[in-house]
């Protein structure tokens, strides 16, 4: 494990502009604990259970849900997702190529610029995403902010900043090195009104090759409770098809949403 954990500080060090040294070890031992190298070279990732949407804090809606993930070479962010709902999964969103799709039986038409410039900010905000995809990026920082306890969970916690000085403050478990909690503000872009999002992560398991993913998941905005997702199942590296994140050629194309 020291040798495992030396190797993640070379690459750490080389990767990202930090001079604090609890912060590069934390980093280190975190991507150890999500599966070192099965993690960075996951190729895609599918994620099925129950979603439920909530509106102040109220349940306005659930459903079966199947999240599938493509992680790609290039781009900002770099990877595609499909969002399916349904029993017949014939509902739902599809992001690729810097553009947004709502499909469903009667076709798919572009999603609005705020629903599509949300979705880019939280992926890029996603601390497994940050972990996965960004570590190698010019600006990229961590800074050791100490120890807490969270939901009696021991944690250390850690602010992660980039070029743009988007800020993420992850909470690490003490234990298990596994994010439990990711926060960050943003502005809402008609409104400005500053908008905390949370995001919480419990009930990891090995989805293959030890990579560790979590099977719950729960967002906050301003401590109202809004998405909560029950995975029943994670799988990786299943050579999914381009074409699942294809809507030209593949759907009737309607006009944007008024």
């Amino acid at each position: 494990m020291k040798r495992i954990l030396l190797g993640w500080l070379v690459v750490i060090a080389a990767a990202a502009q930090t001079t604090d040294p609890k912060a590069s070890a934390l980093v280190a031992e975190t991507l150890a604990a999500l599966g070192g190298d099965a993690f960075l070279n996951m190729v895609d990732r599918v994620e099925y259970g129950r979603a439920y949407s909530f509106y102040q804090e109220r349940l306005s809606g659930l459903a079966k849900a199947r999240i599938s993930v493509r992680y790609l070479k290039e781009g900002s962010p770099a990877l595609e997702e499909r969002q399916a709902f349904g029993n017949n999964e014939d509902s739902g969103f599809i992001f690729s190529g810097g553009k947004g799709w709502s499909f469903s039986f009667r076709g798919a038409r572009p999603v609005r610029e705020e629903i599509l410039a949300r979705w880019t900010d939280s992926t890029l905000r996603n601390v497994f995403y940050i972990f996965r995809m960004r570590m190698k990026e010019p600006g990229m920082t961590f800074e050791y902010r100490g120890r807490d306890v969270f939901e009696n969970q021991p944690v250390e916690i850690l602010d992660i900043i980039d070029a743009e000085n988007r800020v993420v403050t992850a909470y690490i478990h003490m234990s298990t090195r596994l994010p439990v909690r990711q926060v960050y503000i943003r502005r809402d872009p008609k409104t400005k009104e500053r908008l905390e999002e949370v995001t919480l992560f419990s009930k990891y398991r090995d989805v293959g090759g030890g990579v560790q993913w979590p099977y719950t998941l729960e967002r906050y905005r301003n401590g109202e409770k809004i998405f909560e997702m029950y995975a029943e199942s994670v799988t990786i590296n299943q050579n999914l098809s381009p074409d699942l994140f294809r809507v030209e050629g593949k759907f009737k194309i309607l006009p944007p949403a008024k």
